[in-house]
């Protein structure tokens, strides 16, 4: 064939091919070119039976530009790694291959870990700066008898000369002057802890806390759970410091250590469902929905590490079927978590009925790796002398706590909306 006469997509090709020492396949020619790998292939074997190109191998074709056309049209580019990483053995692209995957994985991961280090550190300097200003401004007040205007004056020669940086507001550094007061008599603890969260968040512990042990709790809550500003304020209005290992259970005598002591600090009393509009004579079928519509925050006031597995589990026991109100599993404990609600106050019976369902989930869903289940009935109301005695001959880990609604839909709004079932049979919904 006349080489001159090759169409202009051949022509590419053969400016794109090796030497017979450096053959590629089709697919690396549809990389390298654009083209689909159909239309690649078409175009090589067309150009073979023209004698324009020459393939080799078995199974993954490979083609080269034959010698005598080394010089016709383009000059054959190599493959850059800009283009296309071929793999020697296989033919394969790199990027395809497990040993690169696993590669480029381990340096994403560093960045990311440079990134996140160099996060901190530029957030730990920023406060170390804070600390010293503030207690360079209460030192000068104290010295000169300086009022708040002393701070204005400063906002305004700051912000002046440092242009570009933010965070020299007269209301900031009023911030910087609160922190640095509420925190001076534990410096020395206090600065590594408060050094490793955002200034926002330091701001609002402060502002919304007067005891330093409530304060350094949430401080330690929030490196533990990387928690947003807005879950922080959250945890603190909700009052988790008052809250949190507050439940009674049988832990100690029923769980190994350390396990006992963190499913203790993992419960509350009592939670708060606040964010679930239910009429005061609400039953269980009706708080159990409603947890389940407002699951995000069911699980936000659960506390970290608890997964949803479902709702009305079914298992099977001996021929007969039995369904828990909500199954969890808690990824920091490595157990399963069976949760019953009860709206109304605590029974003793309620524990044993729990306990079958702690032993159901132990011999059928539990594995060796997982740690025992772990109970929580939440009642309405309880009676703690009860529940304590209660929960002595109990054998299986179960702890007892209160939900409260500071806010119930009055009885006669709630009257007047459709109840499930009646919205269901609107909608012509049949339980499978």
């Amino acid at each position: 064939m006349n080489i001159e006469k090759a169409s202009d997509q051949e022509q590419r090709i053969l400016g794109c091919l090796p030497t017979p020492q450096q053959a590629i396949t089709a697919l690396a020619v549809e990389r390298l070119l654009g083209f689909k790998e159909s239309q690649a292939k078409k175009l090589l074997k067309e150009m073979t039976d023209k004698g324009l190109i020459g393939k080799r191998g078995r199974g993954r074709t490979a083609y080269y530009v034959r010698a005598e056309n080394i010089k016709i049209g383009r000059e054959p580019q190599s493959v850059t790694s800009k283009e296309i990483v071929v793999s020697k053995a296989m033919g394969e692209p790199l990027v395809k291959t497990s040993e690169y995957r696993s590669f480029i994985l381990e340096i994403k991961q560093r960045i990311q870990v440079s990134q996140i280090k160099a996060a901190i550190a530029v957030n730990q300097e920023l406060l170390l700066l804070y600390w010293d200003l503030a207690e360079r401004i209460v030192t000068k007040q104290q010295q000169a008898a300086w009022g708040d205007g002393f701070l204005l004056q400063i906002s305004k020669d700051l912000k002046t000369e440092f242009p570009e940086m933010k965070g020299f507001s007269k209301r900031n550094l009023e911030g910087m002057r609160q922190w640095h007061q509420f925190w001076v008599a534990e410096s020395v603890i206090a600065l590594q802890l408060v050094a490793q969260i955002p200034w926002g968040h330091n701001l609002t512990i402060v502002t919304k806390i007067k005891d330093i042990d409530e304060a350094l709790f949430y401080v330690q809550k929030t490196i533990q759970n990387n928690w947003s500003r807005s879950v922080l304020t959250h945890q603190i209005e909700g009052r988790l410091y008052q809250r949190e290992g507050k439940a009674i259970t049988n832990f100690e005598t029923r769980l190994p250590e350390p396990q006992s002591d963190l499913a203790r600090e993992t419960l509350k009393d009592p939670y708060n469902f606040d964010f679930l509009m239910l009429r005061e004579k609400h039953d269980e079928r009706e708080l159990e929905s409603a947890l389940i519509e407002n699951v995000t925050r069911f699980l936000l006031e659960l506390g970290a590490g608890f997964s949803y597995l479902g709702r009305q589990y079914k298992l099977e026991v001996g021929g007969d079927e039995f369904f828990i109100d909500l199954l969890f599993y808690h990824v920091q404990l490595h157990c399963y978590f069976v949760i019953e609600l009860k709206a109304v106050k605590f029974k003793p019976e309620f524990a044993g009925k729990l306990g079958f369902y702690i032993s159901a989930v132990d011999g059928i869903l539990k594995t060796e790796q997982d740690n025992p289940t772990i109970g929580l009935l939440i009642c309405k109301s309880k009676n703690d002398v009860v529940v304590e005695y209660t929960l002595r001959d109990i054998h299986k880990p179960i702890g007892v706590s209160e939900y409260i609604i500071t806010q119930n839909l009055p009885d006669e709004l709630r009257s007047s909306l459709p109840s499930i079932e009646e919205i269901e049979a609107e909608l012509g919904v049949d339980d499978e």
